[in-house]
C-alpha cells in the first residue's frame, strides 16, 4: 500500500502528527515522501530537530495553511495519502472567536476536499472529536459541519479512485491543554480546580489514535465515522489519582462545555454498526456501504436508541488504573 507513495499530514507539527511521522518512520520506509503541513515554522524546526531525516530522508516541510487554497492545491500535488489533523480546538477560545474556528476548520476542510478532487489523492482520513456529536459548543459545530462535508464528497469523486473517511474518537490523554498536564502543573499548589464532581470524559491514549488511523487509512472504503470503543474516567478520579492529598475547587464548567462527551447519538444510531473493535456511523443513503460491512466484515446493526456516551459508558478507568497509566505516561 506505502510502496514508493507520498502523504501529508495537515497540522503534523502537534502532538498526534509528530506520533503519526514517528509511526510512518518505524514502520514504512517504503514510503517516497512524508509531508508534514502546517503554517509555525518554529515547531516544523523543532520538529526537524527531532527526526532523524537519515532514517528516511524523503520527510518534508511544508509552510501553509488550510484556510489558503492554492497553497494546499501545490502542497497536494504528487499525494497519494492525506491525514487532516489541523484543527482549531479549545472550546472557550471557539465561544470567543467563533469565525476563526469556521475559516480553519469548516472552509480549510472544504479547500483540502477541493485540493484533494484537484490532485491524485487516492484516500484521506479526517480527524474529528467526542465533541462533534450533539454539539453544544462552537467547536464542535465547526467539527460536525467538516465531518458532514468529508461525508458528503464522496458524492463527488466521480471516477476518481478517491475516498473520504472520518476518525472520531475522545480527549487524548496528555494532550496540550487538556486536564492531565493541568492537575499535573497545578499538584504542587495543593488545589486542583475542577469545573463539576460530575464531570466524565472519554480517555484514549496518543499510541492508541494512532493505531486507529493507521487502521482506517487501510480499510476504509470512504463515507465513514469510525469511533473506537474505549474507556471513561471520572474527573474526580483523575484528580484523587494525580494528588489525592490536594484540595479539590470546584470553580463551574466553562463556556460552552458539556458535563458528559457523547460520541454516538442516539439519532446516529439508526445508521450506526458494530464492527468490534470500533462502531462505525454511515450516512443515512449508504445501503451499499452498509452492506458491505455486515456481509463481508460481519458487522451489526446497533440497537435502536443506542447511544455513546462517556458517563453511561459500560468501561470506566478506576483510580489505580488511572495511577498506573500515569507512572507509565507522566512518571507522576
Amino acid at each position: 500500500m506505502f510502496e514508493n507513495k507520498n502523504i501529508l499530514i495537515t497540522g503534523g507539527t502537534g502532538s498526534f502528527g509528530k506520533a503519526f511521522v514517528n509511526r510512518l518512520i518505524d514502520n514504512h520506509p517504503e514510503l517516497n515522501k512524508i509531508i508534514i503541513f502546517s503554517r509555525d515554522e518554529l515547531k516544523q524546526f523543532e520538529m526537524s530537530q527531532t527526526i532523524n531525516t537519515s532514517v528516511h530522508e524523503g520527510i518534508r516541510y511544508f509552510l501553509g495553511d488550510i484556510r489558503d487554497a492554492n497553497r494546499l492545491k501545490r502542497a497536494l500535488e504528487g499525494v497519494d495519502y492525506v491525514i487532516h489533523a489541523a484543527a482549531l480546538k479549545q472550546v472557550p477560545a471557539a465561544e470567543y472567536n467563533p469565525f476563526e474556528f469556521v475559516k480553519t476548520n469548516v472552509v480549510g476542510a472544504q479547500n483540502l476536499i477541493d485540493a484533494s478532487l484537484d490532485n491524485d489523492v487516492k484516500k484521506l482520513i479526517a480527524l474529528s472529536t467526542d465533541k462533534a456529536a450533539s454539539p453544544i459548543n462552537l467547536y464542535g459545530a465547526t467539527k460536525l459541519c467538516s465531518d458532514k462535508l468529508f461525508v458528503a464528497a464522496n458524492n463527488t469523486v466521480g471516477k476518481r479512485d478517491l475516498h473520504f473517511s472520518i476518525v472520531r474518537y475522545g480527549n487524548v490523554m496528555g494532550s496540550r491543554g487538556s486536564v492531565i498536564p493541568f492537575f499535573l502543573s497545578k499538584k504542587s499548589s495543593g488545589v486542583l480546580p475542577v469545573t463539576d464532581k460530575n464531570m466524565t470524559r472519554f480517555n484514549i491514549s496518543l499510541s492508541q489514535g494512532v493505531d486507529m488511523v493507521m487502521w482506517a487509512l487501510k480499510n476504509a472504503i470512504g463515507s465513514e465515522i469510525f469511533v473506537p470503543k474505549i474507556p471513561s474516567y471520572k474527573i474526580t478520579d483523575v484528580a484523587e489519582a494525580i494528588c489525592p492529598e490536594c484540595e479539590i475547587e470546584i470553580i463551574g464548567i466553562r463556556s460552552g462545555e458539556k458535563i458528559h462527551e457523547e460520541m454516538i447519538s442516539i439519532s446516529d444510531s439508526l445508521n450506526t454498526i458494530d464492527l468490534g473493535n470500533y462502531f462505525v456511523i454511515l450516512p443515512s443513503d449508504s445501503k451499499k456501504t452498509r452492506d458491505f460491512y455486515i456481509k463481508k466484515k460481519n458487522a451489526v446493526l446497533v440497537e435502536k436508541g443506542f447511544s455513546y456516551n462517556s458517563g453511561t459508558n459500560n468501561d470506566f478507568l478506576s483510580v489505580d488504573q488511572l495511577k498506573e497509566i500515569f507512572s507509565k505516561e507522566f512518571d507522576a
